[in-house]
């Protein structure tokens, strides 16, 4: 009985113990835990805070690099040159001559088109006319053929016509030659001779005109020479003044001098040009006239004239 007790205390014991043991860990474990948490803590609170600092300095460095391109490109954009206008990309134009040409270089300019203008004008109206006078005789041959006196002829044509001059210059002659002339010259003669000055009167006419082109084209060439005389002329000034011989100070004044020679020429050629062509055209309006007069001197020597 007494041994059993004996266990049962030992018992009680170890379990008393074991339970004071167990308590005893767990009072330890728990300040252990718990420092080891405050030491987690803080790395753990740390991380966020980095990341946000990293985060500020990257937003940070990227607004310096875009302050810093639209620095670049401001400067870049002050520093880049400013696109060239017409006049500044072409100094040595008709243009510059104008604006950088003495009265000299501008008269002699003014002149130049003057007589580029009136030589022209000459040309067309003449072309114009020439052709007018074409097609007169087609029609005057058709109207004046068919009748049978110079006076039915003459009434057959219209008013406004050069070949009708003609004409009435015969029906004149023969009507002066009537009154009394037949014992001092010939029918023949005196109605040639009035015939004559109405196709010269003609001719006279299809001249005017001709005298400008061919000033023009002959005195065009040498304006222009002088324009780049002048020209030369202000290059050395410039070489002068400067003390160098520079393309700055020479391209200006050659340019504008090989412009005058340019257009000097440019003037002569279509007067030359314009002068043959209305000369050989006149020739042929001349040979039709002469022909129509030859026709109204037959109708005159055969006495079909009233």
């Amino acid at each position: 009985m007494k041994t059993r007790t004996n266990q049962i205390s030992r018992f009680i014991g170890a379990v008393a113990l074991a339970i004071a043991l167990s308590a005893g860990m767990t009072f330890t474990a728990a300040p252990v835990a718990a420092q080891q948490q405050e030491e987690a803590a803080p790395v753990t609170a740390e991380t966020p805070e980095g990341e946000e600092a990293e985060a500020a300095a990257a937003d940070a460095a990227a607004a310096e690099g875009a302050e810093g391109e639209e620095a670049a490109t401001d400067m870049a954009a002050e520093e880049a040159p400013a696109e060239p206008s017409a006049a500044e990309a072409n100094p040595y134009g008709l243009g510059a001559l104008w604006e950088q040409g003495d009265f000299v270089s501008k008269g002699t300019l003014i002149i130049l088109v003057l007589m580029s203008m009136g030589s022209w004008y000459v040309l067309i109206t003449k072309l114009f006319e020439q052709r007018r006078l074409f097609d007169q005789f087609n029609r005057v041959i058709k109207l004046f053929a068919p009748t049978d006196t110079l006076k039915e002829g003459i009434e057959a044509l219209p008013q406004r016509n050069s070949y009708r001059a003609i004409a009435e210059s015969g029906e004149e002659a023969y009507t002066q030659f009537s009154k009394g002339l037949s014992s001092e010259v010939t029918l023949s003669d005196w109605s040639t001779a009035a015939l004559n000055r109405g196709v010269d009167a003609l001719a006279a006419k299809l001249q005017g005109g001709l005298a400008l082109l061919a000033t023009v084209g002959s005195t065009a060439p040498f304006v222009g020479l002088f324009g780049t005389v002048w020209g030369i002329y202000h290059a050395l000034v410039a070489i002068g003044v400067s003390g160098q011989a520079s393309i700055d100070k020479v391209a200006g004044p050659v340019g504008e001098a090989l412009i005058m020679t340019a257009i000097g020429l440019a003037v002569a050629v279509p007067a030359v040009l314009g002068y043959n062509l209305l000369t050989r055209r006149n020739k042929g309006v001349i040979s039709r006239a002469r022909r129509f007069a030859t026709e109204v001197h037959l109708r005159i020597l055969s006495g079909k004239v009233a």
